[in-house]
């Protein structure tokens, strides 16, 4: 692997920061996201038309850059420095992904180079917000997690030969204005129960349902958050049956929508068949591939983030005097920064290294069209984790740090800080992306196995595992006289974690051994021995 960015990685880098610094500052973000889209259109424009971002991990054969997974990480780096409010992720990071394997010659024409210079944007939508699972981010995306054949969730039926959609979905990335909907949506019922992904274009022409229309209507009068789009974001007329309402989210610069699909028509994604858009397990395949690539992206956003946040802490603490000099200078000051800095540069690392995972571990661009190549088992959640993580305790000790003005709900601290706690929100927490890094990485397996303790005579260590219907655990861990050490861990229906923790004696009783006249040591002494009769064994719990 070359560590090395290329000439060409780093004239991306150099482009676009410079663009966002000046088009795209603290003032300029405030004022895009009190916008009905909720983004500066117009330089959205400039980003796609101008750099074409949106379609650098796109083939250069459907208009894109021809780039991969670790030069759209590295835009989205510099985007989430400026905390950047656009349809970037759901366009290029979530949507384009999927259609370029899944979809067919046709949709990929008609498709994939509008998405690529901006003319259309795009955005997955997934039921009960969902987006974390669905992508084999935080559990196994085989369920039924698109509905089940059960009330809730989006089910999709064939009728008089289309594809109908009912359903609804929240927390929808970019829904409200999106022009291309990827659905994920359970069809079959019980007996064949599979979930698909299905293409609607919110902007199709035709009448919209004037049920749509009244409700856009008196929401385009109210002030605040919620904005109602029932007539498309466009300027096209709407589908038949779709609703789609900005929602009031805690962080403006990533806007969310809720969407209700009424027998909305909609076509298969793909072909039909087995390896196409009706194959259920190539659908998984495909999302959990999007999930690895979309959990680097982000992950670098993250870390662009919490740079720039880190970058402003620290001209902070130069220029804010206290007791006659600057708050930097102080001992304490200069650790908690110090602290910050180091792990900013582990979660930088880790998210280049997923991006690169990610491409098939391919340093440049090649273009190809379809998938970059099978990405080392978690490495894309294990990144995403350490950034999220990174990034919180960033934006929290810059608001600590400015003090008295960092409190301040409209200072731009906050910008980063609500950033922070709402991408955890979306896609995390970071204790499941880790659990599940760790189970595709194998790290937990079935049965037991002996490790090397390190230890004197008598010290032995077994582990065992096994899972349940959930990912909740339980760890029990006994200690013996003999200082041997049995560790299970076992998954059960529970959603936490318990740690329950036994210890034979009282006292920090200890194993006892001897040495004897040959040298050797002797056998340890059987539990109980030189005790009282009536002393028992003692038992802790520590619930976590």
């Amino acid at each position: 692997m070359d560590a090395a960015f290329t000439e060409e990685q780093q004239e991306i880098r150099r482009t676009l920061r410079a663009l966002l610094l000046k088009r795209c500052g603290p003032d300029e973000v405030k004022a895009a996201v009190r916008t009905p889209p909720g983004y500066d259109e117009g330089l959205w424009r400039h980003l796609a038309t101008r750099l074409g971002l949106p379609g650098l991990a796109l083939p250069a054969a459907y208009g894109g850059v021809g780039c991969g997974p670790t030069e759209l990480a590295l835009a989205c780096e510099e985007t989430g420095r400026a905390v950047l409010p656009s349809p970037l992720v759901a366009t290029a990071a979530l949507a384009a992904p999927l259609i370029l394997a899944l979809g067919g010659a046709r949709q990929h024409a008609e498709l994939l180079p509008a998405l690529a210079t901006g003319e259309l944007t795009a955005t997955l939508v997934v039921p009960g917000g969902r987006l974390a699972t669905a992508l084999a981010l935080t559990g196994p995306n085989d369920g039924d997690w698109a509905g089940g054949g059960r009330a809730g969730g989006i089910q999709a039926r064939r009728q008089d030969g289309t594809w109908r959609l009912y359903g609804e979905a929240g927390q929808v990335l970019n829904g409200h204005t999106a022009d291309v909907l990827v659905v994920a949506a359970h069809t079959g019922g019980f007996a064949r129960g599979r979930t698909l992904l299905f293409l609607v274009r919110a902007t199709a022409s035709g009448p919209a349902a004037p049920s749509d229309t009244r409700r856009a209507g008196r929401a385009a009068g109210t002030e605040g958050a919620e904005e109602a789009h029932g007539a498309g974001a466009s300027g096209g007329a709407g589908v038949p049956g779709l609703l789609r309402t900005r929602q009031t989210a805690l962080d403006e610069t990533r806007p969310q929508a809720r969407l209700e699909l009424r027998d909305v028509p909609a076509e298969l994604l793909g072909d039909e068949g087995e390896g196409g858009g009706g194959d259920a397990a190539a659908v998984a395949a495909a999302l959990a591939a999007t999930g690895v690539t979309a959990a680097a992206v982000l992950a670098a956003e993250a870390v662009g983030t919490a740079d720039a946040a880190l970058a402003r802490t620290v001209a902070y603490v130069r220029q804010r005097e206290q007791f006659g000099r600057p708050i930097g200078s102080f001992q304490a000051v200069q650790h908690r920064l110090a602290d910050l800095y180091v792990l900013l540069q582990a979660a930088r690392s880790a998210a280049y290294y997923a991006a690169w995972s990610a491409g098939g571990g391919r340093t440049r661009g090649g273009g190809a069209a379809g998938a970059y190549g099978a990405a080392e088992p978690g490495v894309g959640a294990l990144a995403l984790a350490q950034a999220l993580e990174t990034l919180r305790a960033v934006a929290s000790e810059a608001v600590q740090l400015h003090g008295g003005i960092g409190f301040t709900w409209e200072h731009e601290a906050h910008l980063y800080f609500k950033r922070a706690a709402c991408d955890e929100l979306l896609l995390g927490p970071a204790h499941r992306l880790r659990a599940r890094a760790a189970e595709e990485a194998g790290l937990f397996t079935d049965g037991a196995c002996e490790t090397g303790g390190g230890g004197g005579a008598g010290d032995s260590r077994g582990a065992g595992d096994s899972r349940g219907a959930d990912d909740g655990a339980a760890i029990s861990a006994s200690r013996g006289a003999g200082g041997s050490t049995e560790t299970s861990v076992s998954r059960g229906p529970g959603g936490g974690g318990a740690i329950a923790a036994s210890r034979e004696g009282r006292e920090g009783r200890a194993a006892q051994a001897g040495s004897g006249a040959d040298g050797h040591r002797a056998a340890p002494a059987p539990p109980g021995a030189g005790e009282e009769p009536g002393r028992g064994r003692a038992a802790e719990a520590v619930e976590a």
